[in-house]
């Protein structure tokens, strides 16, 4: 259902080392003219989530969200964390696509 890189899992590592650890949840945030995309986020559980035990840390997703997902892979980039859902989630990613256009109010025209 997860699946946590060394990389990711040392960076999680990192930012908990002087802090109290806490669940991390997977969920879908807004991503603009691209559409939502998979996120992370401190959390507590709610009803409907499933809890998943990698290594010390504790990750939660909503039951209706891992089924739509399939297994997610949590990777460190250069950018930061970068999670990939095994099935394409309707409307996630999507957007125009453009290099060199951003959100307009009339949409990306490319």
């Amino acid at each position: 259902m997860i699946n946590v890189t060394e990389s990711a899992q040392q960076e999680l590592t990192s930012y908990f080392a002087d802090k109290e650890t806490q669940p991390i949840r997977i969920h879908l945030a807004d991503g603009g003219c691209s559409g939502p995309r998979l996120s992370l986020a401190l959390d507590e559980a709610r009803d409907g989530d499933k809890s998943v035990e990698k290594g010390d840390f504790t990750f939660l997703i909503h039951e209706e969200l891992a089924e739509a997902t399939g297994v997610v892979t949590i990777d460190m980039t250069e950018y930061g964390f970068s999670l990939e859902s095994e099935k394409e989630i309707p409307g996630m990613g999507g957007g125009c696509g453009c290099s060199s256009g951003g959100c307009s109010s009339g949409g990306c025209g490319c």
